[in-house]
C-alpha cells in the first residue's frame, strides 16, 4: 500500500524526529539518501524501516535488496514533506542505533575522542569522520554537544557514526570517573605551551576537543595535559580543523611506534 496523505502517522512521526535533530519516540534515527543507507549496511546499526517512493524503489532497487527492513512507499507528494534536504534522493532510513558500553570504546591501543560543547552538527559529524580516518577507538559526547540523530550529523560523518562505539550526553563527573588508570587526558587548548609535536602521542590516551569560543570546561583541565596546534597569522581554528589536524597526528605517532 502506498501512503498518500500527508498526515500518516508515521510521515507525522518522521517529520517531528527529523526537525527536531531527535530520535523518534521509539528511538529510530532519521538517515535521509541513499549514501547513508549504504553506509548503514555496511555498519552495525539496525536497519528498521525504509520509506521510499516508487521511483526511488525502482532507482535503488539494488540497495534496498540488501536491507533486511519493511520498504514504506510514499507518494513523491508525502515523501517531500518528510523530506529534510533540499532535493530530495526519494529513500530515507529508520535506524535503531547500536548501544555501547565503557569497554567498547578501549581497543588495543586506547584512542578515545571527547566532545565537549561541540553544537555545530556540521563540526561534530567532522571530527566523527576524522576520527575513524586517524584510528580513534571510540568517542565521548559529553552534555551539551550535537546530538548523534542530528541529520547535518550523520550527513557529515559519512557513515562513520554507524560503525564507531560512541557514548553520548556524558557528564563530565561520569565521563572522569571513568577513565582507565593509565589512561592519559589530553586537552586541545590554543594557549598551551606543548604543542602537538611535542607530547607523546603513543600512549593510550583521551584527547578532548571544545569549541573555539569556549574551549574545553574547567574539569577537564584541571585533569589533563593541555596541548596547542602551532599556527602562523591566526590565533586559532575552528573545533574540526583543529580536531582533524591532531588526530592525523597522533596517527603519524601512533603508526611508527606499533608494539611488536
Amino acid at each position: 500500500m502506498e501512503i498518500t496523505g500527508l498526515r500518516n502517522p508515521l510521515l507525522q512521526k518522521v517529520r517531528k524526529a527529523a526537525a527536531a535533530g531527535r530520535p523518534t519516540e521509539d528511538g529510530l534515527v532519521v538517515a535521509e539518501g541513499p549514501h547513508l543507507l549504504e553506509e548503514a549496511l555496511r555498519g552495525c546499526w539496525r536497519i528498521v524501516q525504509i520509506i521510499t517512493t516508487p521511483a526511488g524503489r525502482n532507482k535503488y532497487a539494488d540497495l534496498l535488496q540488501h536491507a533486511d527492513a519493511e520498504i514504506v512507499e510514499a507518494n513523491a507528494r508525502a515523501f517531500e514533506s518528510i523530506a529534510g534536504t533540499e532535493h530530495s534522493q526519494q529513500v530515507l532510513a529508520l535506524l535503531e542505533p547500536r548501544v555501547w558500553n565503557w569497554n567498547d570504546l578501549i581497543g588495543r591501543r586506547t584512542f578515545v575522542l571527547v566532545l565537549d560543547g561541540i553544537q555545530d552538527p556540521g563540526n561534530a559529524g567532522t571530527i566523527v569522520r576524522s576520527a575513524e580516518a586517524f584510528g580513534a577507538t571510540g568517542l565521548v559526547f559529553l552534555k551539551g554537544s550535537a546530538h548523534v540523530s542530528n541529520g547535518k550529523l550523520l550527513r557529515a560523518s559519512a557513515g562513520s557514526i554507524f560503525r564507531l562505539p560512541f557514548l553520548e550526553a556524558v557528564s563530565v563527573s561520569d565521563f572522569l570517573s571513568n577513565i582507565q588508570s593509565g589512561l592519559t587526558l589530553y586537552v586541545l587548548d590554543m594557549h598551551a605551551q606543548t604543542t602537538i609535536n611535542d607530547a607523546d602521542l603513543t600512549r593510550p590516551l583521551a584527547l578532548a576537543v571544545g569549541s573555539e569560543g569556549s574551549g574545553v570546561c574547567p574539569e577537564l583541565l584541571a585533569r589533563a595535559e593541555a596541548i596547542s596546534i602551532p599556527t602562523a597569522h591566526v590565533e586559532s581554528v575552528n573545533a574540526a580543523v583543529a580536531c582533524s589536524v591532531a588526530l592525523f597526528a597522533a596517527q603519524q605517532q601512533r603508526s611508527t611506534h606499533e608494539p611488536v
